[in-house]
């Protein structure tokens, strides 16, 4: 806003919705200064100051009391052109997030931030530094760590722009690697997940793949095959084949929508109280491992055996990189 143009009414508004708050954060400044900072005339930041001591919500009385307004010290305002606050009226009773809700809003804006699409916004910067002005106290600081995906996910884009092939080395599920030449047709994400979901040329049929399992990505100059107009990708991210492996677990019922895409259709069986079994679908068995431990305490693996086996044995690797050392063989010292 330049002081030699004239503010219309909304510009009029949203100084002066602007000015309270600025005024919060930078208590004790010269009219001069925020003059300066929104762009105005030194006689417009007085006025709105005037303006706003005066106005305010009568209270019981029906009157206007001292506690219901803004105000300031106006000695100094008057004698040196410094606006010091001295009451706010409810804007410090508004509510506010806590320090563990802002830290939680900033860890996900930060995510945000670190996706191609959203890297370097100054507008999420601006709001990650509001939050932790604006909480009740100064909120815990969090790195979200940057995740390989966002490289990922730009070469995908790339191909998908350019119309060709992206090849990448995948890690199923087994732990066996396998090369893949993939017609990239829409990369989506669930929870902290992205994946691919694209033509395979090795299976000859719409696959999903997960991109922090891709190596070894690039972006082939072999143009896309598939007919993509007469593909219709199905609304659920995964898709079960012929193939599936049926596998029975038990879990509340209010439990069941964690289960998502790998529920089988077939009728839920109730065991009494909130229990319930299920049938998922799965394409080997090793696809239970990160599903389960995902639900841990939630989901319990019924049959087949060799489900549960698979499961058990992935468990107790896991819980034994976690076993104490092996107590000191150094005698006990004196009243020990």
């Amino acid at each position: 806003m330049s002081p030699r143009v004239p503010l219309g009414a909304p510009d009029k508004l949203t100084f002066l919705l602007s000015l309270v708050p600025y005024l919060i954060d930078h208590d004790g400044i010269s009219v001069t200064d925020v003059a300066a900072h929104f762009g105005v005339a030194p006689e417009r930041v007085r006025d709105a100051v005037t303006l706003i001591a005066v106005s305010g919500v009568p209270g019981d009385t029906s009157q206007y009391l001292p506690g219901d307004l803004f105000d300031i010290e106006w000695g100094q305002f008057e004698a040196d052109d410094t606006i010091v606050l001295t009451h706010l009226v409810a804007i410090e009773d508004s509510p506010r997030f806590s320090a563990r809700e802002a830290a939680a809003l900033i860890a996900g804006l930060q995510y945000l931030s670190s996706l191609p699409e959203n890297a370097d916004r100054d507008a999420i910067s601006s709001l990650m530094a509001k939050l932790s002005r604006s909480a009740t106290a100064a909120p815990s600081q969090l790195a979200v760590s940057a995740r390989t995906s966002g490289e990922a996910i730009s070469l995908v884009q790339s191909a998908l722009r350019s119309g060709v092939q992206v090849r990448f080395d995948y890690l199923n599920a087994r732990g066996g690697q396998e090369e893949r030449y993939v017609d990239p047709l829409r990369v989506e994400s669930v929870d902290r997940d992205w994946y691919l979901r694209g033509w395979c040329h090795l299976r000859g049929a719409v696959r999903t793949f997960r991109l922090d399992r891709m190596s070894a990505l690039t972006v082939t100059d072999r143009p896309v095959t598939s007919r993509t107009e007469e593909l219709v990708l199905p609304d659920t991210l995964f898709q079960g084949s012929e193939s599936d492996l049926d596998v029975v677990v038990e879990l509340a019922g209010g439990a069941l929508p964690l289960l998502g895409d790998y529920l089988s259709g077939r009728p839920v069986q109730h065991l009494g109280g909130d229990r319930v079994r299920a049938t998922l679908r799965v394409s080997h068995y090793h696809a239970l491992k990160r599903l389960v431990a995902g639900l841990s305490g939630v989901v319990i693996v019924v049959e087949p055996a060799a489900a549960r086996e698979i499961v058990r044995a992935w468990a107790d690797a896991g819980a034994a990189r976690y076993s104490e050392p092996a107590a000191s063989s150094a005698p006990a010292g004196p009243g020990e």
